[in-house]
């Protein structure tokens, strides 16, 4: 530590707002700190269309919310946001996101001990900065932002997430809707990606779920609104019976429940595979333009990597893009879906 004492820990700061996977794997972090310092305060800057992420969290006292698409009045809105930071008396922000933005939250919060990645914006404007390493999980990467306050943290720690009764209610009256038995096996597929070249094509989902329908295997869809339309063709596509639609439907912390019910997630690249990891459900995840190297991958023992090997072209961009460069889109054509709709299989049997 740097001559900080308890009392300067009393009221923290973390800013992370970025997507929802980024702000699940900044939660062991935030556990991680509880449990050094059980009496402070723990504020999370996030966006608001992840928020409900970190509902009945324990460990965080109060979620700040800041809106980066509001183009109008958007450096007031910005001014107002750190004008409000500066007046809640944070004594330590940590900042694993590493944009200009939240360097400049960070900076101008009136915090005693700012703490954030050297490969961040204006790094050299926080107090304290720890080398940013690559090829390790995400979940590490960010607990080494704990080690200028003296908490050397190694190993990956599983995300803490809290869905409500509410929640859990409301993911019965689906399953009801859907017919599907409380103690019934069923699948959950995630086909959604904010980037196309990280997304399963969706006529390989249906080529999937069509093997899967020969074992009659119950499979539920989930994703946001913005992916509603996708489960819809893929159901199409597929011409299954066994196939229901929860896009849209669902909270973060709701699909959550959904996927701890599951059997197991067959996800993209994207943030179900978190939620899925944080409830304990065995993850098959897809990868295409991105690869697990960047620290992103599923932490489950059992959990399932299918991904195309040896090719040049890959991985083209850290967080994908919105087409292949080389418009083959190898990486994902290549991915066979006869081996994973029978992993898939294994993973309901075992």
């Amino acid at each position: 530590m740097k001559n900080n004492t308890a009392a300067d820990y009393k009221k923290i700061l973390i800013i992370q707002t970025a997507f929802a996977g980024d702000v699940i794997l900044t939660l062991p972090m935030v556990q991680v700190l509880k449990e050094d310092f059980p009496d402070s305060e723990i504020s999370f800057l996030c966006i608001p269309n992840v928020s409900n992420i970190l509902e009945n969290n324990p460990d965080i006292s109060e979620i700040i919310l800041y809106d980066k698409k509001k183009k109008k009045k958007g450096l007031l809105n910005f001014l107002r946001l750190v004008k409000d930071i500066q007046s809640r008396n944070f004594g330590l922000v940590i900042s694993p996101h590493r944009s200009l933005r939240s360097t400049l939250i960070s900076r101008y919060s009136g915090a005693k001990q700012t703490i954030s990645f050297d490969t961040s914006v204006l790094s050299a404007k926080y107090s304290s900065r720890v080398v940013y390493k690559k090829n390790v999980h995400e979940i590490i990467r960010n607990l080494s932002l704990l080690a200028p306050l003296g908490i050397i943290r190694n190993e990956i720690i599983v995300p803490k997430i809290y869905p409500s009764e509410d929640d859990k209610l409301k993911v019965d009256n689906l399953l009801t809707v859907f017919k599907i038995g409380q103690d019934e096996k069923f699948i959950a597929l995630a086909p959604g990606s904010v980037w196309f070249t990280k997304a399963f094509p969706d006529y390989k989902f249906a080529k999937v779920i069509g093997i899967l329908n020969d074992f009659h295997y119950k499979i539920v869809m989930t994703g946001g609104s913005e992916d509603a339309g996708l489960c819809s063709k893929i159901k199409v596509l597929s011409k299954s019976r066994n196939v229901y639609n929860a896009a849209g439907k669902l909270t973060y912390l709701q699909s959550a429940e959904l996927i701890r019910r599951s059997a197991v997630l067959l996800t993209n690249d994207s943030s179900p595979m978190h939620l899925a990891n944080a409830v304990g459900t065995k993850v098959n995840a897809i990868f295409g333009a991105t690869v697990p190297e960047f620290g992103f991958y599923p932490i489950g023992k059992a959990d399932k990597i299918f991904q195309t090997e040896g090719l040049k072209c890959r991985p083209c961009a850290i967080h994908g893009g919105n087409r292949c460069p080389i418009k083959t889109f190898d990486c994902m054509e290549k991915i066979n879906e006869s081996e994973v709709a029978l992993e898939l299989v294994s993973s309901v049997i075992s």
